[in-house]
């Protein structure tokens, strides 16, 4: 009787334990990344609206780069100058975008010089090939000195942003400022004008312009795109919730300053080359580049929702 009771009740024990498992299986459902990751988009598109259509389709629609450049050979637009990408696809007019903000770009990648009273100082430099044509030409045609540039601030060490900075520095003793671990790339991919990731030492910036002598506060983002490692879950997952972080950190410092102008250093992100046709037009009305507090912030929140998108895929990739 004692054996027969005591397999009964381990029986009914392990039913029990099997049930309780049953009823905790039922009560945790299989985590659907399919919709989490289109709840991701629909955000990021909600907060792309009408005037962030080129930041949504670069970082949520486009395929990314997928993984670390470490090529170190020089590029071919500096080895031939002759392959270089013809005049007609990046010349842009320079602009007197505020009373002391200019732009001195091209159709794609961007350049502006900011005119203080201890000098000038220069966001971005483009590529080898164009920066002495949009740079140099640009200031000059519009009444500035490029003598007068103190500071270079490389927003991150890619070819498309770091390309003048040596003319420039060579030329007119400019100070060259970049991120701490962009220059040990730079130092360790020394013939290529361009280095891995976006980037590990990627600068943004926030500061005061004047427009009719009205102060008017500036975000500037310094790097959008997926360009580090991302087609992988370790180390992409990690990659992308730093990215998140910048992001969130850099909406939270454009909140208290409360910036209503948002740039970048490329035309498709802030749509510098169309506003800056505006300008011109504009008389009393609004600032085409003043897209409101709001705007600004939703600007950074494509950034995060693209950017989770993405992370959602990677964790799908390692659940499975």
């Amino acid at each position: 009787m004692k054996t027969h009771a005591l397999r009964i009740g381990t029986a009914l024990a392990l039913a029990a334990g099997f049930a309780v498992t049953s009823v905790f299986a039922q009560q945790t459902p299989k985590r659907d990344f399919d919709a989490e990751i289109r709840a991701a988009v629909e955000s990021a598109k909600t907060a792309a609206g009408f005037e962030f259509p080129g930041t949504l389709a670069r970082i949520c629609l486009l395929p990314q780069s997928g993984g670390e450049n470490t090529d170190d050979t020089v590029p071919g637009y500096v080895s031939k100058p002759a392959s270089a990408p013809a005049r007609e696809t990046w010349n842009a007019d320079p602009a007197k975008v505020f009373d002391n903000l200019y732009f001195v770009g091209g159709k794609i990648h961007s350049s502006w010089a900011l005119t203080t009273s201890g000098g000038i100082i220069l966001f971005d430099t483009i590529f080898p090939y164009n920066s002495e044509e949009l740079i140099i030409g640009g200031m000059k045609r519009l009444g500035l000195n490029p003598g007068d540039i103190k500071y270079v601030l490389i927003s991150h060490a890619h070819a498309d942003h770091i390309g003048g900075a040596e003319m420039l520095q060579k030329r007119y003793g400019a100070r060259i400022v970049m991120g701490g671990p962009d220059w040990r790339l730079v130092e360790a991919y020394p013939n290529r004008y361009k280095t891995p990731g976006h980037t590990p030492g990627t600068l943004s910036y926030t500061f005061t312009v004047r427009d009719k002598g009205r102060l008017v506060n500036v975000a500037y983002s310094g790097g959008t795109a997926f360009n580090f490692v991302n087609n992988t879950p370790n180390p992409g997952i990690q990659n992308f919730q730093t990215y998140i972080n910048s992001q969130r950190h850099m909406a939270e410092q454009t909140a208290l300053t409360r910036a209503t102008v948002i740039l970048s250093n490329h035309s498709e992100f802030d749509n510098a080359v169309n506003k800056n046709r505006m300008i011109a037009g504009r008389g009393d009305g609004p600032h085409p580049y003043e897209v409101g507090a709001d705007s600004v912030q939703r600007y950074f929140q494509v950034m995060q929702s693209c950017a989770r998108a993405a992370q959602l895929k990677l964790e799908q990739q390692l659940a499975h």
